[in-house]
């Protein structure tokens, strides 16, 4: 049986990933009304990727034969006033996301859960490479993003990302 807190963690989760979807589509939106394809293009998949991380805490509970509750997912509410703040929100979301995680794994390991503790895993290896990857779009556009031909070409890098699925195995 599923210590109650954990269950309760797992299942907020589930509406937080559903959230960071829609930031990220929130996101896409931005760039893609200012011209930047590839960025809005990094975005959505960044969208999808949240998708089916809710999907894999939603399969997790349902596997361990535990109730879903689906909340309402709250609309994102930032505005920008340029694209570094797009990309600065992007990381600030991901440090928050990792906190999750880390919070869930301790009340895990705190009542020895270690079924959850290895489903976890790979949500904190898969935290260390968003935070990554957000940090590494903020140096990325403090490097190229003044200069026009720069900021084409870094777009152009990011159109050219393709979605794939996480290999989790519950």
């Amino acid at each position: 049986m599923m210590n109650a807190k954990v269950h309760e963690l797992l299942n907020q989760q589930i509406n937080k990933e559903f959230y960071s979807a829609y930031l990220y589509l929130d996101f896409s939106n931005y760039f893609k009304a200012k011209g930047l394809d590839g960025f809005a293009n990094w975005y959505m998949i960044q969208a999808q990727e949240e998708r089916d991380h809710a999907m894999l805490f939603y399969q997790y509970l349902q596997n361990e034969s535990q109730p879903v509750t689906l909340e309402a997912i709250a609309k994102p509410d930032k505005t920008f006033e340029c694209h570094m703040d797009v990309l600065k929100a992007g990381l600030e979301h991901e440090e928050y996301v990792t906190s999750l995680i880390n919070d869930i794994y301790a009340a895990a390991y705190d009542v020895k859960d270690f079924r959850t503790m290895q489903f976890l895993d790979w949500f904190v290896k898969e935290q260390g490479e968003e935070e990554t990857n957000a940090n590494d779009m903020i140096t990325k556009m403090e490097l190229f993003g003044s200069d026009p031909r720069s900021l084409y070409m870094l777009n152009q890098e990011l159109a050219a990302r393709v979605y794939t699925a996480p290999s989790l195995v519950l």
